[in-house]
């Protein structure tokens, strides 16, 4: 007989069903009321970058929200960063920034290209574009996708930190395969994996990394490209739900660093009942 937890993916056990009693013994002590955290806050002030395969800024789950749009260009051994349209070439973006806005619909989205058709990318673009969203002082960056790539590990290090110092808070899924990928795994992130309840509202906190939180990620209905949906399963689907929150929280909370965004999103988990 198949685990209860079989169809998350990689990462995402500790948030199964068969694991959340250990979540529940561990939960923080101090608990914060998430009315106090985010509220009725819309995401309002709050810049949010999807760095992703673009975003379709006229579907309407984005619904003019998408504020800008550029993508990485590849040239000899430099990257670019150029303006774009508001295009997504697979539609795995416009279903992050979909859920993105549906929790925090004031968001200003900013679309950072870095994937091509086949939803592939070279490191190196991704670097630039998360290099582009950190100078920009963009609030929250979310990364549904990752490099397993040893080479670009100092790299991705580096640009963790200085979004972690300069303000900007690092949402990252895990890779759907259990293997090292960066920068999810680094501390100075938000690390998500995917849990299986259908519930946008509910996230838990793992104290054991390397991921430390879970959020939606099973069977979730999502935009895709061409005004279209799709039901979608990955630890991508997860991040952006944090991402949301992540918003909502900065919004109530303007002079919020990345460290205490990170400290009340685990404040306000849900804690799994016995």
């Amino acid at each position: 007989m198949s685990s209860p937890d079989a169809a998350l993916p990689a990462w995402g056990a500790p948030f199964g069903e068969s694991r959340r009693d250990d979540l529940r013994r561990s939960a923080p002590l101090g608990r914060l009321d998430r009315d106090w955290a985010f509220g009725d806050a819309s995401g309002r002030g709050v810049t949010v970058a999807i760095v992703d395969s673009g975003v379709e800024g006229e579907h309407p789950a984005v619904a003019g929200s998408l504020r800008r749009s550029v993508r990485v260009e590849l040239s000899g051994g430099d990257a670019i960063v150029v303006a774009d349209e508001a295009v997504d070439v697979v539609g795995h973006g416009t279903a992050c920034a979909s859920i993105v806005h549906n929790l925090a619909p004031a968001a200003e989205l900013i679309s950072v290209r870095v994937l091509g058709p086949d939803n592939r990318g070279k490191g190196a673009a991704f670097a630039a574009g998360l290099e582009w969203a950190i100078d920009e002082g963009v609030d929250v960056i979310n990364l549904s996708l990752s490099s397993r790539s040893e080479a670009m590990f100092a790299v991705f290090h580096d640009l963790a930190d200085r979004a972690y110092f300069g303000g900007s808070l690092l949402v990252c899924a895990a890779n759907n395969v259990p293997v090292a990928s960066y920068p999810s795994l680094f501390s100075a992130v938000v690390s998500v994996a995917a849990h299986d309840v259908r519930d946008p509202a509910t996230w838990f906190y793992n104290p054991n990394p390397p991921v430390e939180f879970g959020a939606f990620g099973l069977d979730v209905d999502v935009a895709w490209k061409d005004g279209g949906r799709i039901v979608a399963t990955g630890n991508s689907f997860a991040a952006p739900h944090i991402a949301g929150y992540a918003a909502r929280i900065r919004a109530a909370h303007p002079a919020a660093t990345p460290f205490e965004i990170k400290t009340i999103l685990a404040a306000t988990a849900n804690v799994p009942q016995a």
